[in-house]
């Protein structure tokens, strides 16, 4: 990945969700081993969220770092991403790795008729992130 604005990152990262989600995209998270910072929030999202432990529910992501390289060691396959499903959403959750860093993003997205191709979203996020490096995470002050 060459050198851009951790900025410049984050608006990648975001146009790409935004461009697969269109109004369906609810919040998009990024976050590493220490830090989380909220890159997108829906103003109906924003307002669940006010009962919700967001520190808690990136703690609960972070989990993913282990998973991954459980599954790298233990899979013929390479581990690519996960979504989970709820009531009233969606969320999908990918890494992007350098030799130093590990930092994870999580979105989610309104249910659809006939459900969202995830697997389109990742292979979108993964292209337009490899022109940037690993996105930096900021500590995400509410």
């Amino acid at each position: 990945m060459h050198e851009e604005s951790g900025s410049e990152t984050e608006e990648a990262l975001v146009s790409a969700f935004a461009e697969f989600g269109g109004t369906y995209l609810r919040d998009i998270w990024l976050f590493d081993q220490s830090d989380h910072e909220r890159l997108f929030l829906r103003e109906d999202v924003a307002e669940k969220l006010e009962a919700v432990d967001v520190e808690k529910f990136v703690d609960n992501e972070r989990f993913g770092f282990i998973t991954q390289d459980t599954y790298d060691q233990l899979y013929y396959a390479t581990y690519q991403y996960t979504v989970r499903g709820f009531d009233d959403f969606e969320q999908f959750r990918m890494f992007f790795d350098d030799d130093d860093r590990h930092v994870g993003v999580f979105a989610s997205f309104d249910r659809q008729p006939g459900g969202h191709d995830y697997e389109s979203l990742h292979s979108h996020v993964t292209d337009i992130a490899s022109g940037y490096d690993v996105p930096v995470v900021t500590s995400d002050t509410e």
